[in-house]
């Protein structure tokens, strides 16, 4: 009987929204968002989700701008945490968590209020500036002069010509303060959405992405796991690699695809390991912090090399040693970071220490690179979004050998959807990352427009990784190409290899 007349209960609609300030999975701040919905007459707690934050800083930064990189990150989850249980909590109250595109609608309407707030405030700020600069000119006129003469006469020859002949790079994208409050609410809705209509989070996503028809299959994306992170400081030589990642082949399940991974993982460490117990407990007394240093924030090893064959020929090597074949059990991808390589003085990428080449023959390396080594089936931000020339020429030498993927260099994205005008490089495919204020409807939309323009979708985690395992939801139910978690150490990524295998047994 009760449940015969449930059926005609009505629907949940959320009553409360609440953030708070949490710690992600490297110690830094960030938010959660939980959702309450009136269910039956009662206020229940539904869902929470922990956003993951993003740091536009290379790992190489001065401390200084590490530092302020910090505070600017704790404005933002304290203005996000007073967005949602303040302007938000209200403006969702008695919203269906199911009506997920009237939740986004309303969602980017008010973060374009706050940008437009944001710009008045500065435009005042800038007003202001400028007459007490002309206040103070009219004061002294003279001493304003002497310097400009000096600046004429001594023109930096060099670094002009250097600056002509690269393209300068593009203004890092501006992160409103409070953004989070945007992405947080919408995956917490789509969470809860999901729970209320009793079917896991990326069967809800599919049916968004297919106006609610039933999708015709899931299928999961592959997996791509780092292995290795190469430490780009000395006494290490090498710069150019950032990630050496690991793809199974297609034709293997999740599972098996994992175990193989963990297999060539163990057989890694194994080769690390320094040979003699007396010599290691020497080099951890020399290095105190080398034992902390074996695991990176990635989840994965931790190695420097001296040139770009060392990490490849070490791959070969574990996969050899426990009977797999490089290029049929197991690919490769690199993240090649190129963006933290560019010496501005010089115009060129610094990809060994003190070893300089220019975009051009950036190019002749990694096809040389592919040619040599056909295993590494993606290259990773191969040069910065900015040397759009080199990626046609890349994509014209080796678009038909592997994918050439573009994660930083795709930074602008999230903008693809206000703007056709900035286009994102050639490439083969584009690393999404859930932060700041996308919404879900957004990703659906931007999913969408790649596969139209046939590109590869992946679906990455950010730096600085939370505990939540929606990300797996969002790239299982948007039918992503590729999932980029992270290496196969520490919970926060773990975490999320464990829903795949739990989705993938499910389907």
């Amino acid at each position: 009987k009760a449940n015969y007349f449930s059926k005609f209960s009505k629907t949940p609609v959320i009553c409360k929204v609440v953030g708070r300030k949490v710690l992600d999975g490297v110690g830094q701040p960030t938010l959660e968002v939980e959702i309450y919905c009136t269910v039956k007459n009662y206020e229940k707690r539904i869902c929470s989700t922990v956003m993951s934050s993003h740091s536009q800083i290379p790992e190489n930064a001065l401390p200084e701008t590490t530092e302020a990189d910090e505070k600017e990150r704790k404005d933002c989850v304290n203005t996000a945490v007073e967005w949602v249980n303040e302007s938000l909590n209200v403006m969702l109250r008695d919203l269906k968590p199911t009506d997920q595109c009237k939740v986004d609608k309303m969602l980017g309407e008010y973060f374009t209020k706050k940008v437009e707030e944001k710009k008045e405030v500065q435009k005042q700020e800038e007003e202001e500036e400028a007459e007490a600069t002309l206040a103070l000119t009219s004061c002294t006129p003279s001493a304003t002069a002497l310097p400009g003469k000096k600046k004429a006469a001594k023109p930096g020859k060099k670094v002009s010509v250097a600056e002509r002949t690269i393209p300068p790079a593009e203004p890092v994208e501006s992160v409103l303060c409070g953004s989070l409050a945007i992405g947080g609410t919408s995956l917490a809705v789509a969470k809860a959405g999901a729970t209320i209509s009793r079917i896991p989070l990326y069967l809800h996503i599919a049916l968004l992405k297919c106006n609610q028809d039933s999708p015709k299959e899931i299928s999961l994306p592959l997996p791509m796991v780092t292995l290795l992170n190469c430490e780009k400081i000395s006494p290490a030589k090498l710069k150019l690699v950032k990630e050496v990642v690991l793809i199974p082949p297609v034709q293997l399940s999740l599972k098996q695809g994992i175990e193989r991974v963990l297999d060539i993982q163990k057989e890694m460490m194994r080769l690390l390991e320094p040979p003699d117990k007396m010599v290691h407990l020497v080099f951890l007394l020399l290095e105190e912090s080398s034992a902390l240093k074996r695991i990176s924030h990635l989840g994965c090893l931790i190695t420097g090399c001296d040139n770009l064959e060392q990490p490849l020929l070490l791959m070969q090597t574990a996969c050899n040693n426990i009977g797999l074949e490089l290029g049929t059990d197991m690919y490769l991808a690199i993240n090649c970071a190129a963006h933290e390589l560019m010496d501005y003085v010089k115009g060129k990428y610094e990809i060994l220490t003190g070893t300089f080449k220019s975009p051009d023959e950036m190019v002749d390396i990694y096809v040389e690179l592919i040619n040599k080594f056909p295993f590494i089936i993606g290259l990773i931000d191969p040069l910065r979004k900015e040397d759009r020339q080199q990626w046609n020429n890349i994509c014209c030498a080796l678009g038909s050998k592997c994918y050439l993927i573009a994660e930083d260099a795709a930074t602008y994205i999230s903008k693809l959807k206000l703007d056709q005008n900035i286009t994102i490089p050639t490439c083969s495919g584009v690393v999404l990352k859930y932060i700041n204020q996308t919404t879900v409807s957004d990703l659906i939309e931007l999913t969408g427009l790649l596969d139209g323009q046939r590109h590869i979708t992946i679906l990455g985690s950010p730096d600085g990784e939370s505990s939540d395992d929606s990300l797996v939801d969002l790239a299982v139910g948007l039918g992503a190409r590729f999932i980029k978690l992270g290496g196969l150490s520490r919970g926060e990524r773990v975490t999320k290899y464990n829903r795949l295998l739990a989705i993938e047994e499910e389907l």
